[in-house]
């Protein structure tokens, strides 16, 4: 980095900084919460850090069943309260926000049921819900309620993630085609992988190509065709039913883009980095995914395989990506959990909804079980799912 571009983003952090501190000084503090549970997805990616440096914010206590898991949450946000309980929290604290931890989605339902009944806006950990009829009873209730519900798929508000999504709609690689993605394969292949991190790569093609009209998926295991009774719990992260060690899928754009997902156990290696590539006329994006996610374009895809790889550039917009990696002094999740926090907090004050936003959650969701329902039944799969009950869940 040079010296001008360090002078131009310390200057600028500061005036942010300035203005932000001014209008916390004038605007009264909103009151937290943070709902942890540890043993049973604890506080997912740092939660229980979400509000650290924040002054429009005060902690004022910290919910988890485990006693030594909520004193060293306690010691981390700063609250001043701790409870067992959630539900004695919310009727005793009464807070305005209440951020949701557990990376497992098994308590979703309900830790969200009771905090919105509370009356307060939420920050949940991903994946939003396990069934798609939980998040409509979540969704139906937030807006009944006018409260605004964000979901930690930190990728969609990455600042290169948004200005490549702002290019794409300008004709960076000409008319939008296709867009291949993939999950991290690895130990989780197959189902779990698809219900973990397939989630954000699904977001990210809703961002890019718009609603899905329908999808067609093959799903095997061990070398079969995968059935409805080979359906388990996820083995690690407790995100539902899963199947399957092969997966492959297709959905069909409303936009007319054709979209493809895969996860297979054995081949992590030849796919690299979970993520995506993006196919127009004029040229491929290839963005790999994470709260840091690296993006790099393809001019001239009708080169020889010979040279393609050295057309590959870095594209970041222009911007110098190591001015995007520290946010308000943060860094890693840290940083990439602020940039939707401090949505979620200017749509609250705007009333409207985040940018990373539950009914936006619910939709790849949708998209992870209409892959379900469509590689175990053999058929394809209209969108929106009439099915709101989880397809790999026996009636």
């Amino acid at each position: 980095m040079t010296t001008t571009t360090r002078r131009q983003l310390l200057l600028g952090s500061a005036a942010w900084a300035a203005t932000h501190t001014l209008a916390a000084a004038v605007a009264p503090r909103r009151k937290a919460a943070i709902i942890g549970h540890t043993g049973a997805g604890d506080y997912g990616h740092g939660i229980e850090r979400l509000f650290v440096g924040l002054a429009e914010v005060t902690v004022v206590a910290v919910a988890d069943p485990d006693e030594a898991g909520r004193a060293k949450a306690l010691a981390t946000c700063g609250a001043a309260k701790g409870y067992a309980d959630y539900r004695e929290m919310l009727a005793q604290e009464k807070p305005e926000l209440v951020a949701i931890g557990p990376r497992w989605a098994t308590e979703h339902h309900a830790m969200a049921m009771a905090a919105l009944e509370s009356g307060a806006h939420l920050y949940l950990e991903k994946p939003f819900t396990i069934t798609l009829a939980e998040a409509d009873d979540l969704l139906r209730l937030a807006s009944s309620k006018r409260l605004r519900v964000a979901v930690a798929h930190v990728t969609r508000m990455a600042p290169g993630v948004r200005r490549l999504e702002k290019a794409l709609r300008e004709g960076l690689v000409g008319d939008l085609l296709e867009i291949h993605t993939v999950g991290k394969m690895g130990g989780r292949a197959g189902g779990q992988d698809m219900m973990v991190l397939g989630l954000h790569v699904f977001d990210l093609v809703r961002l890019f190509a718009g609603d899905v009209k329908w999808c067609h998926a093959s799903i095997r295991h061990q070398g079969k065709p995968a059935t409805l009774a080979e359906a388990k719990e996820s083995p690690s992260d407790k995100v539902g039913p899963v199947v399957g060690d092969d997966i492959f899928a297709h959905f069909a754009m409303a936009s007319g883009v054709n979209v493809t997902f895969r996860s297979r156990v054995g081949l992590e290696k030849a796919a690299g980095p979970f993520g995506m590539e993006i196919i127009g006329t004029n040229g491929i994006v290839r963005l790999n995914s994470g709260f840091a996610p690296g993006i790099s374009l393809l001019k001239e895809p009708n080169r020889s395989a010979t040279t393609r790889n050295e057309s590959w550039q870095d594209w970041n917009g222009g911007v110098d990506p190591a001015t995007e990696a520290i946010f308000e002094g943060l860094s890693g999740y840290d940083s990439a959990h602020r940039r939707v926090v401090r949505d979620w907090l200017q749509a609250i004050a705007e009333n409207r909804e985040p940018l990373g936003s539950a009914e936006r959650a619910m939709k790849a969701i949708e998209m992870a079980q209409g892959v379900f329902q469509a590689g175990i039944t053999g058929q394809r799969v209209e969108f929106p799912l009439v099915q709101r009950s989880h397809p790999l869940i026996k009636a």
